[in-house]
C-alpha cells in the first residue's frame, strides 16, 4: 500500500514493522516478511542516515526504532496507522514469535 510513497517494498516493510513493534532488529523484519535480509538492512541504514530511525546495540543485535526527535515522525506514524487500519493484509505476528529481544 505504501510502496509508491516510500519508493520500494523494503522501505514499506521496515516502516510498518517498526510502527507495529516499536523496536525491532533487521533479521526479525526479514523473517516476518519472509524476505532477504540484505535489502532490509540497507533500508534500515538509509532511514537511520536520514534521521528517521535510531539504533542501539543489544548483545549482537542492532535494534531500530523511530527517532521521536525527527520533525516528520508524528505525521509518518499517523500515515502508518491509516495504512495499517485500511490494509487487511497487514497482519503481523506478536513480538515473541519473531525472535525479538
Amino acid at each position: 500500500m505504501l510502496e509508491g510513497l516510500f519508493g520500494n517494498k523494503s522501505a514499506e516493510k521496515v516502516m510498518l514493522s517498526i510502527f507495529i513493534h516499536g523496536e525491532i532488529h533487521a533479521s526479525a523484519i526479514a523473517q516476518q516478511h519472509n524476505t532477504a535480509l540484505d535489502p532490509i538492512k540497507k533500508q534500515l541504514e538509509r532511514f537511520e542516515e536520514a534521521g528517521f530511525l535510531i539504533s542501539r546495540i543489544v548483545g549482537r543485535s542492532k535494534l531500530y526504532k523511530f527517532n521521536d526527535q525527527h520533525p516528520l515522525i508524528k505525521p509518518l506514524k499517523q500515515l502508518l496507522l491509516i495504512a495499517k487500519k485500511t490494509d487487511s493484509k497487514i497482519n503481523y505476528k506478536p513480538n515473541n514469535e519473531i525472535g525479538l529481544l
